[in-house]
């Protein structure tokens, strides 16, 4: 089964059965008797994989970190229980978010563009760890039993691909995997919609955040898309209404004023969004300006237009932009990032390696920062040193295909031809290809040296195909 570009689906939308009460609902063992937590996690976890090999993502580690933190940071007060969350940011400008079973969050990068403050991000988000919280999927197998769970993930990749307009081939994917079954379910989309804004407004303000930021973009979005033929497809999986604006407004309205509305450093993150998908740096390099004439103190547009300056070779420009931004945070990891990076664009080391090293000091868990450091050791001719530093970083994201890539390739610079075919296995297994993945491995075996590398090979091997075994059922 093969996905098509399934870039936005809130699968519990789809799926789910509503909630009558007011109160949060008592989901009880009848909802798990039908998909239990840990089916929910595999299947996620299989629906994962398959997706990062099919769909592009953004591998901004900066933006890649934000989407984690707020995620995070809105899970701690949510009625979340299974905390086991995993992300995938893809790489589309449009707007979307999605929730999957098992804890899957996703948005698409043209989610920072949309969302004008970070209360109305996270409002997206909070809407979607409502669908995981209240297990809106296992919910709607309660109300349609016959619908077992290798039906519903055999469904899944059709249902994806239509919502991301895929068009025929999304519509006779779900045609062949029983659409009746599909459509009896979609009648209580709206309840659970409901039930996910009502419970996402309440974790906006247990988080910190402004809950009226989720009418406040609800009524934007569909003012500004309302008369158009083709609107976001956050638009067709989360229809907005006169109607939910109003009850979501208020609900909101019961909240004292207060709460986070906005921050710099989202503002910074969208100043880096706009950048990816705008693929001449001029143009946005003039749009940055023209933000500057109006208000010459808006740092966000001043970072935008330094970053630009360094993709167009506009070196002396933009160090004087981030002088200005440094003079007033010095601290601002994305500042100093920024003149990292614009220091080894110019081939001025020494000063590049100063700077990684105080950040280092000052936050040493940073993952931007942690990977800045490994770019600059490979620019630098220092593979080995990167390559340990990668060991590290990826034992403290052992999911992120990612940095797995970068694992195999400076490997394989270093001449350790054994970790190679290892980090390439665990590449590809991320991402769903697990033939490659057991192949890669045989490869290891056939080069190691003694039998203990041998053995961790075999185990790790047997355990992969185990995994494999597990999501061609899921899939049957």
């Amino acid at each position: 089964m093969k996905l098509l570009r399934p870039t936005l689906l809130t699968l519990a939308c789809l799926l789910g059965q509503p909630a009558i009460a007011n109160d949060l609902p008592s989901l009880g063992d009848s909802s798990s008797g039908i998909v239990s937590p840990e089916q929910e996690h595999q299947l996620g976890r299989a629906w994962l994989s398959l997706l990062r090999g099919q769909v592009p993502q953004l591998s901004d580690p900066q933006l890649k970190e934000f989407l984690e933190r707020s995620v995070y940071r809105l899970a701690e007060t949510s009625q979340l229980q299974d905390r086991r969350l995993e992300f995938v940011l893809l790489d589309s400008k449009e707007l979307n978010a999605f929730a999957a079973p098992g804890g899957i969050i996703g948005v698409n990068g043209g989610l920072f563009l949309h969302a004008e403050t970070e209360a109305e991000y996270a409002s997206v988000l909070a809407h979607e760890l409502a669908h995981l919280s209240q297990r809106h999927f296992a919910r709607g197998l309660e109300a349609q039993k016959r619908m077992q769970l290798p039906l519903m993930a055999a469904m899944l990749a059709g249902v994806v691909a239509a919502a991301a307009g895929a068009g025929d081939a999304g519509i006779a994917a779900i045609v062949s995997s029983q659409a009746a079954a599909i459509q009896a379910q979609r009648r209580f989309s709206r309840q659970n919609e409901q039930e996910a804004d009502r419970i996402g407004i309440v974790n906006l303000e247990r988080a910190g955040y402004d809950p009226r930021a989720m009418p406040q973009m609800f009524g934007r979005l569909m003012r500004q898309y309302r008369y158009d033929q083709k609107p976001p497809e956050f638009l067709l999986t989360h229809p907005v209404t006169e109607s939910r604006i109003a009850d979501t407004k208020n609900r909101a309205e019961q909240y004292a004023n207060g709460g986070v509305e906005d921050s710099l450093r989202y503002q910074l993150m969208r100043a880096r969004t706009d950048l990816k998908f705008e693929t001449t740096p001029g143009l946005s390099a003039k749009r940055f300006r023209a933000m500057l004439s109006d208000d010459e103190n808006l740092d966000a547009a001043r970072y935008g237009l330094a970053l630009a300056q360094i993709k167009s070779g506009q070196l002396e420009e933009a160090a004087s932009n981030l002088r200005t931004l440094l003079a007033k945070e010095p601290d601002e990891v994305a500042y100093n990032l920024a003149q990292i990076e614009l220091d080894i664009t110019g081939n001025r080391l020494t000063p590049a390696r100063e700077r990684t090293q105080r950040l280092l000091s000052l936050y040493p868990g940073s993952y931007p920062v942690r990977q800045t450091h490994i770019d600059l050791l490979m620019k630098e001719g220092k593979q080995k040193e990167a390559e340990q530093e990668l060991d590290k970083l990826v034992s403290a994201r052992p999911k992120d295909p990612d940095i797995w890539y970068q694992v195999a390739e400076i490997r394989g610079l270093t001449g350790n031809i054994v970790g190679l075919h290892e980090g390439r296995a665990e590449y590809f297994a991320l991402v769903g290809d697990y033939d490659q993945a057991i192949e890669q491995l045989d490869f290891a075996k056939r080069r190691s040296g003694n039998f203990q590398t041998a053995a961790r090979i075999d185990a790790r091997q047997q355990q992969l195909r185990d995994e494999k075994r597990m999501v061609e059922e899921m899939l049957r």
